[in-house]
């Protein structure tokens, strides 16, 4: 629910409860205590979960059991985790997965803008306008995508950078333009790589990336 350093200052404003009696700063819990915050049951949490995923192109990210290649059969680890960010069934790439909602909720808010990175190949050669039109803004959904930093890398791939998450974005605006998306990777979120991690696999973030991730979305470590 909080950080120590905001239960501390709840325990101190007397909204915590433990066994009907006011908590009190140092107070030792046993697993059978009844701790209540504002007069509602706190309920044991999990230990957070944080892992880099590389999805492959066919997995569907979904929970539903009746979906053959849903997120939890590709996967195979018992936890019900968020992905930050989906990808669609045709799509691959870096995936951030956790069981903490407000991390889900700071990367996917609009307003924040955190960039994510995307490796895309597509039928037909770049030109130097498709580029130009990329970066600068497509018109799609009734709205105009926000400017971003588009690079060629060969013939027919190139690089792109999103700060929003518009359904199926990067597919509408290369078809606005006249392209069909032949494959489409993300490589990055924020300061997070797919780097070599295989397809289909996935890893712990380390202790060092994930601070920094909380730095970034101004969250507190405890």
């Amino acid at each position: 629910m909080a950080s120590r350093r905001q239960a501390d200052r709840w325990i101190a404003a007397g909204r915590v409860q433990v066994n009907g009696q006011t908590a009190l700063l140092g107070s030792w819990v046993d697993e059978q205590d009844v701790v209540e915050f504002d007069g509602a049951r706190v309920m044991r949490q999990s230990p957070p979960i944080f892992l880099l995923y590389h999805k492959p192109v066919g997995v569907i990210c979904t929970h539903d059991p009746k979906v053959k290649n849903n997120l939890p059969n590709a996967l195979k680890i018992p936890h019900r985790l968020f992905a930050v960010g989906r990808l669609d069934k045709d799509s691959e790439g870096l995936m951030l997965l956790t069981n903490q909602g407000e991390i889900v909720n700071r990367i996917l808010r609009v307003e924040n803008g955190h960039p994510k990175r995307y490796r895309v190949t597509v039928d037909h050669p770049l030109t130097a306008e498709f580029l130009q039109q990329m970066a600068e803004g497509v018109e799609i959904l009734n709205t105009r995508t926000r400017p971003t930093i588009c690079v060629a890398l060969s013939v027919e791939v190139f690089e792109l950078t999103l700060t929003q998450g518009l359904n199926r974005q990067i597919r509408r605006m290369c078809q606005a333009l006249g392209y069909r998306v032949l494959r489409l990777e993300r490589l990055a979120i924020l300061h997070l790589e797919l780097g070599h991690l295989p397809s289909g696999e996935w890893r712990e973030l380390e202790a060092e990336a994930l601070s920094r991730l909380y730095l970034a979305l101004d969250l507190d470590l405890g």
